[in-house]
């Protein structure tokens, strides 16, 4: 069976940084948050460069718009139906773990989830499942989309 690219780029990781094998339960929920974190601001900033060259700012404000921690949320509240046992599990670990610092500019609900929310795609990355995360991510931004447009026809 032929691997992808995915398997390469994990080996060459590995190998090149001398990485060793940790078992991923052993991490904390914020540990799993804070690569969760970058997985996902990396989906986004993709998704958002792929839409066509703009300045920095505008790429920046677009992206901001999707990772900050109301949107998380938002996404959360869709994706939670969609969960395995397992994978609903580490969000709620992620949801439910002490953060040290305070939300900025979100209410507690929405930064717990996104914490939450975060932590399951740290999980699904370590585990390297990629093609879940997409997957998840992708209900969640569907979800944005339709409450956005729900929300202009309001208007």
């Amino acid at each position: 069976m032929e691997k992808g690219i995915e398997w390469q780029f994990d080996s060459l990781m590995q190998e090149m940084f001398h990485m060793q094998e940790v078992d991923i339960h052993t991490y904390s929920p914020l540990a799993l948050a804070f690569i969760g974190d970058c997985v996902f601001d990396l989906i986004i900033k993709s998704l958002v460069l792929n839409q066509g060259n703009k300045q920095v700012q505008k790429l920046h404000r677009e992206t901001s718009r999707i990772v900050q921690a109301s949107s998380q949320s938002q996404m959360m509240r869709e994706i939670q139906d969609h969960l395995t046992e397992e994978e609903h599990a580490v969000y709620k670990r992620g949801r439910n773990s002490r953060t040290v610092t305070p939300a900025k500019n979100q209410s507690v609900t929405d930064y717990r989830r996104a914490t939450g929310f975060e932590a399951l795609i740290g999980y699904l990355y370590l585990k390297k499942e990629w093609k879940r995360i997409l997957e998840l991510v992708k209900i969640g931004l569907d979800s944005l989309e339709e409450n956005h447009l729900t929300e202009k026809d309001g208007e």
